[in-house]
């Protein structure tokens, strides 16, 4: 089935793109949630306003995402947990524990799941997180791991 992406679609299209996908994934999830529409005749003529408005959608995202890693590019962030006796943590501090620092930190929401670590710190010390803002937008943070008094 042929579609009008209406909306930008993670790893399919951006919004105004026709694309060819298959029925089911056009009838019970793109068109129900409002993000596609089958191609017709009137659409198609459509499709110019629906690319230019996309775009300009884009546009902004992305002039938000720069503007949130120059903010947040070589920000140094402190997280405490309690620690057991031979010095690593009861449990690691994870990528929800950093947003949620972060978060307070700046007063702005920041997903979970923009930011990342090469694992779980375990221990003490400084490490380095990477916030995936966009594709191709990337900010680099720096966390200090405390032990909690």
């Amino acid at each position: 089935m042929q579609v009008i992406f209406l909306q930008d679609v993670t790893n399919q299209a951006h919004a105004g793109d026709i694309k060819r996908v298959a029925d089911g994934y056009a009838r019970n999830f793109l068109i129900p949630k409002g993000l596609a529409e089958v191609v017709t005749p009137e659409i198609l003529k459509r499709a110019h306003k629906i690319k230019v408005a996309g775009d300009q959608q884009r546009a902004r995202e992305t002039q938000v995402m720069e503007e949130l890693a120059q903010l947040l590019d070589n920000t140094t962030i402190n997280v405490a947990a309690r620690i057991t006796p031979t010095g690593r943590y009861y449990g690691a501090i994870n990528d929800t524990r950093i947003a949620e620092c972060l978060s307070e930190t700046l007063g702005r929401e920041i997903d979970r799941r923009l930011v990342s670590t090469i694992e779980p710190i375990r221990e003490p010390g400084e490490y380095e997180a990477i916030l995936r803002l966009s594709s191709d937008i990337t900010a680099t943070i720096n966390i200090v791991a405390e032990t909690e008094v």
